[in-house]
């Protein structure tokens, strides 16, 4: 992997890794965990049905290899899927953890690395699989989406700002890079060689989506996946984050 491409090979992903692949000609990238076996959690837009037993063997029949490919409990949109069919034909990008500013700045596409370090295999693993087991709430493009999903399985981490934009890299670049077009626009009038009109426009933009990475924010909170509905207002809401430690003894067997 580097600064042009995180594209890696099948042989190259572990157990626990957030991979992704691009969809509609690069529009935009679909984000999961890696969770070994050739299977992948991930959080997608599904359509309800009437009968969720329907829906959960209708999803896992369009699979030939793996009979649990499409696996959700009904109301959830965190879903099981092999490799094969989380990718649909498109190539295998792995996201980067623990990247240095000026690496992350140099990424100029969104949703691709942080500056967050990771947490163990172990870890990431339980947490997707217990999100599996009990959703991760409403899927919204702006404020919830794939790449929030991961990046949580990933750090643990929680924003605690649900109103604001850029939960994910992706999503703070679509709005940052219109909002640094317009907040540059004034300085056409100072700056005569459109040249420089650009430079800054793409600096604006590059600070935008750093100030909004989740490993630089300071309104992030550690949440433990069993407190996660709590702290998403799931649950009761009369309840403090609590914070997950590292050594928690309470992780699946993989």
């Amino acid at each position: 992997m580097g600064l042009l491409t995180n594209r890696v090979e099948r042989s190259e992903i572990k157990a626990g890794d957030h991979i992704y692949t691009y969809r509609a000609v690069f529009a935009y990238s679909h984000h999961g965990i890696f969770v070994g076996g050739s299977k992948v959690v991930h959080f997608t837009l599904v359509e309800s049905s009437s009968d969720a037993a329907d829906e959960i063997s209708g999803l896992s029949s369009s699979c030939p290899f793996f009979p649990d490919c499409g696996f959700r409990l009904p109301n959830s949109n965190v879903v099981l899927s092999c490799l094969n069919c989380f990718l649909r034909n498109g190539s295998l990008y792995s996201f980067e953890y623990g990247v240095s500013p000026s690496f992350f700045l140099a990424k100029v596409r969104g949703g691709t690395c942080t500056t967050a370090v990771s947490d163990p295999p172990e870890m990431v693993i339980h947490r997707a699989m217990h999100l599996l087991q009990n959703g991760f709430g409403n899927y919204d493009v702006f404020q919830n989406n794939c790449e929030y999903f991961a990046l949580y399985c990933k750090t643990g981490l929680l924003t605690l700002d649900r109103l604001g934009v850029g939960r994910s890299g992706q999503a703070s670049s679509v709005v940052g890079a219109p909002l640094a077009a317009l907040l540059s626009s004034p300085l056409k009038l100072l700056i005569p060689s459109p040249v420089g009109v650009a430079t800054v426009t793409a600096g604006m933009y590059c600070m935008s989506r750093y100030a909004t990475d989740i490993g630089v924010r300071s309104d992030v909170i550690k949440v433990a996946v069993e407190d996660l509905a709590v702290n998403l207002g799931w649950g009761s809401s009369n309840e403090g984050a609590i914070v997950e430690h590292e050594d928690s003894n309470h992780l699946l067997d993989r």
